[in-house]
């Protein structure tokens, strides 16, 4: 039973016949005339449980996007519903309106829409469905929650997919060259022509020359159907926040544009998502189909709050191809004794493949180093150099053994890890 603000009106009403009878018996008498009233009140109101409730949720949002989802009330009993419908969402599925006043009467049925606007990734689930039933005389009523269960699976973002037409453009630029200055793996034959100067002289075809009795060099172009293996870390230092938002989303930003950009230049790419344990995997897909299984097999992975086996990850990348293939490693290059297990397994990686490591920077370390008015900035300003100066270490240390670095900010670190792939298709290197 629930109780409403006119009965603690009718009660506090009963002041009056107190004051006016100067009698204790008065107010006793009061509060019997409220307490059948009340019971009254209740008999007459609808019961909550004559309902038949049915869900109609979007099957996926992506982060930041808005979709409504849509509840069906259908009032089973003899008597007309009036009262209030509760569709319990968690905070994080951003929903808004959803408490709402329903006037139903039997066989009737009413929609009502909620909007969710989620702002975390992954299953955003529905608790269940409460109606609250109030008596004609509006003194109390009935309550029971239903047990209605429903589930939104809330994509990544990919807002970094705005980088992605002037990538494009530049790939087609690069197909579209007429030689690839550098000649070694990754490039395959495409034509003959004249030799110019500045061209490297061991794409001079011989044969072609004697023929000619002119200097004819080949043009190399950039080879398809490479293998791309993406690491994404799930251990417990992507559960940072940088800038609002998880290193983890950073790093399936990165993935997904550099996904999108290899499987455009023909590539074949292989993402896995690791810590101690596979957490996800996307093998085999092509095209569209890339995009997609992506982002449905990120969308549910948390950080875990573990530290990263990379002793495991080259025979993970092993499992994943025999080919020779680039492989990102997207985590953090942090301090150097949380990157020691990374630095020690990096070598087996460089021996077969190209590797490339990604590494989201915080922007507010720059400002806090600038900062120094006070006594407590100028301590803040000086952790702040010391985190970036070991972060120069690690860097340098995996450049020393044989990796590229790639580092910036949430926003700068996807168009940046494309741009390196680029760079290493044009080198000739893929």
């Amino acid at each position: 039973m629930v109780i409403t603000g006119w009965f603690v009106a009718l009660v506090a009403l009963g002041v009056v016949p107190v004051v006016v009878t100067g009698s204790g018996w008065a107010i006793l008498g009061w509060l019997g005339v409220v307490a059948a009233l009340t019971v009254l009140d209740v008999a007459l109101a609808a019961s909550p449980r004559s309902l038949t409730l049915r869900r109609e949720l979007p099957g996926a949002i992506r982060l930041g996007e808005s979709a409504p989802a849509r509840l069906t009330v259908v009032n089973d009993g003899r008597r007309t519903l009036r009262g209030l419908v509760r569709d319990a969402w968690p905070p994080s599925a951003g929903a808004t309106a959803t408490r709402r006043r329903l006037s139903l009467r039997p066989g009737r049925a009413a929609t009502l829409t909620v909007t969710l606007t989620p702002f975390r990734r992954g299953e955003r689930r529905a608790d269940g469905v409460t109606v609250r039933t109030i008596g004609p005389l509006r003194l109390a009523g009935r309550q029971a929650t239903h047990d209605l269960p429903g589930a939104v699976r809330v994509l990544p973002r990919f807002s970094s997919r705005k980088h992605l037409p002037s990538r494009l453009a530049r790939l087609r630029e690069l197909d579209g060259r007429t030689s690839v200055m550098i000649r070694g793996q990754g490039t395959e034959f495409d034509s003959l022509r004249d030799y110019v100067r500045g061209d490297d002289v061991r794409s001079i075809d011989w044969r072609a020359t004697a023929r000619r009795d002119d200097l004819v060099v080949r043009t190399w172009r950039p080879e398809r159907d490479r293998r791309v293996v993406v690491v994404v870390d799930t251990g417990r230092t992507s559960a940072a926040r940088i800038d609002d938002e998880p290193r983890l989303d950073t790093a399936f930003e990165s993935a997904l544009l550099l996904g999108a950009l290899a499987s455009r230049a023909g590539d074949r790419v292989d993402v896995v998502l690791f810590d101690r344990r596979v957490r996800g995997r996307v093998q085999g897909a092509t095209g569209p189909a890339l995009l997609s299984s992506m982002v449905e097999t990120m969308a549910p992975v948390e950080p875990e709050l573990v530290e990263t086996d990379w002793a495991a990850v080259p025979a993970l990348v092993r499992s994943v191809t025999s080919r020779r293939a680039l492989v990102v490693l997207a985590t953090t290059v942090d301090s150097p004794g949380a990157s020691r297990s990374l630095l020690a397994a990096i070598p087996q990686l460089t021996r077969r493949h190209v590797v490339v490591v990604a590494s989201v920077t915080n922007p507010a370390l720059d400002e806090t180093i600038l900062r120094r008015g006070t006594r407590d900035e100028v301590y803040r300003a000086a952790s702040a150099e010391r985190a970036r100066l070991d972060q120069g270490r690690v860097a340098a240390a995996l450049r020393q053994v044989g990796a590229d670095v790639v580092t910036g900010a949430p926003a700068d670190l996807p168009p940046a890890l494309a741009d390196r792939y680029l760079a290493l298709k044009a080198a000739g290197r893929l």
